[in-house]
């Protein structure tokens, strides 16, 4: 007798199944990003979505009835995203004499400059007039901005016993990186932008008290 925790060919399509409706979802996830980046909120709808991710719009709301819940699903996967290249990029090897607070404001520099924020922000635009969006996205938010905290803790353990500096020095970086990423939506970057970069690495040292 065969026993029934082995598997079989309704088992593998089965599974074969969920693997495809996974991609599928994550498709449709990937595309709404693109659009919001591209087109702004107010610009994507459930059709320009659909048809950036390859799929009929029909297709696409057997995975997600409504655009709603393409957001909420696309709110999570930015703050999984984003908390991952964050770590990546404050963790990349450095030599043992490098400047490890310019490094890290340039690592923070780059992670503001890249879509996923860019998405993220016109998201938080959109939620100020959007009582349903900002339901979304407040919680969102502040999980981010905890797990953010930690992760920052754990790549920069040259700052233990300096809290309040730390705290400090955390927020100037982050409301500095995120106003000039935000000034670069309708600008280039020039030299004023690594002028301020440097000068904020050298706030950051003061913090530290190189």
């Amino acid at each position: 007798m065969r026993d029934s925790s082995e598997s079989g060919p309704a088992t593998e399509a089965s599974g074969w199944q969920a693997q495809k409706s996974a991609s599928t979802r994550n498709v449709i996830v990937e595309s709404a990003i693109a659009c919001f980046v591209e087109l702004g909120y107010a610009g994507t709808t459930t059709t320009v979505i659909a048809k950036k991710a390859g799929l009929s719009r029909g297709a696409m709301l057997h995975h997600f009835p409504s655009k709603i819940d393409i957001v909420r699903a696309a709110v999570e996967h930015l703050h999984s995203k984003r908390l991952k290249a964050f770590r990546r990029a404050m963790s990349r090897p450095a030599p043992p004499d490098a400047d490890r607070v310019a490094l890290g404001v340039q690592a923070f520099w780059d992670h503001v400059r890249h879509p996923m924020f860019v998405a993220f922000f016109e998201l938080s635009v959109a939620a100020r007039t959007d009582p349903e969006l900002a339901g979304i996205l407040k919680p969102t938010q502040e999980a981010f901005e905890r797990e953010w905290y930690q992760t920052a803790r754990d790549v920069f353990p040259e700052w233990e016993g300096r809290g309040e500096e730390f705290d400090l020095a955390l927020d100037l970086t982050r409301y500095v990186m995120e106003g000039m990423a935000i000034a670069a939506l309708t600008h280039q970057a020039n030299e004023r932008d690594k002028r301020v970069r440097a000068y904020l690495a050298e706030k950051l040292h003061e913090l530290r008290g190189d």
